[in-house]
């Protein structure tokens, strides 16, 4: 069937957070357990929700760390956020082209349409589904099938774009074509053992494989 619909996750796919991400968690676990963490640890705390990051840390002060983490994450937001090369005009493309075009994502929504509305690229997706529309978080399948009902789209005509592992099982779970970014900090490699039908070098190479497709 004919690919009609792309969704995407947000951080570090469309936009890159990633700096401000790791400053982020550096900043709260510094402030909790001083010199234990460094820059590599931070790293592979990037794309689960926050809550299943810190409660692995400390049950007892999930709530706290969260709170430490969102406000320097907002105080920093703007001056450390940019989309990624290829991103606004490709994604300005496909919703000219009449794609349905959604984001899928394990943010809050606040801190969702900070980042859409700096980059400008709110202007041209129809669905946003953040981790305050769902109970269960990518990987799981509820986000994905969420924004197909809310798109009136199909499984096998969407592609889920993402740099994360949970993007990538979590399109195959809801029975999307999967798409790994070659950009992820994860690295290629990591993303390629969960098996993505593509891997983009650019954003651009979306628009190759709707070509094909």
């Amino acid at each position: 069937m004919k690919v009609n619909t792309l969704l995407f996750d947000l951080d570090g796919t469309l936009i890159d957070t990633n700096e401000l991400i790791i400053t982020s968690f550096l900043h709260t676990l510094e402030q909790y357990y001083p010199g234990q963490y460094k820059r590599e640890d931070a790293i592979q705390f990037i794309g689960p929700p926050l809550y299943d990051t810190f409660v692995k840390i400390d049950e007892k002060r999930v709530e706290e760390m969260i709170t430490t983490y969102r406000e320097h994450n907002l105080s920093h937001h703007d001056q450390l956020v940019t989309e990624f090369e290829g991103v606004y005009e490709t994604i300005e493309h496909l919703h000219k082209k009449g794609y349905k075009l959604g984001i899928v994502t394990t943010k809050l929504r606040h801190t969702v349409n900070m980042g859409l509305k700096l980059t400008k690229l709110d202007q041209f997706f129809d669905v946003v589904v953040t981790l305050d529309d769902v109970e269960n978080a990518k990987p799981d399948p509820e986000p994905i099938v969420k924004a197909l009902a809310q798109l009136d789209a199909k499984p096998e005509e969407t592609i889920m774009v993402g740099d994360n592992y949970h993007d990538i099982v979590a399109g195959q779970n809801a029975g999307t074509k999967t798409a790994g970014v070659a950009w992820s900090l994860k690295g290629v490699e990591f993303l390629q053992s969960y098996k993505p039908d593509y891997m983009l070098e650019n954003m651009r190479d979306v628009l190759s494989i709707l070509e094909e497709n």
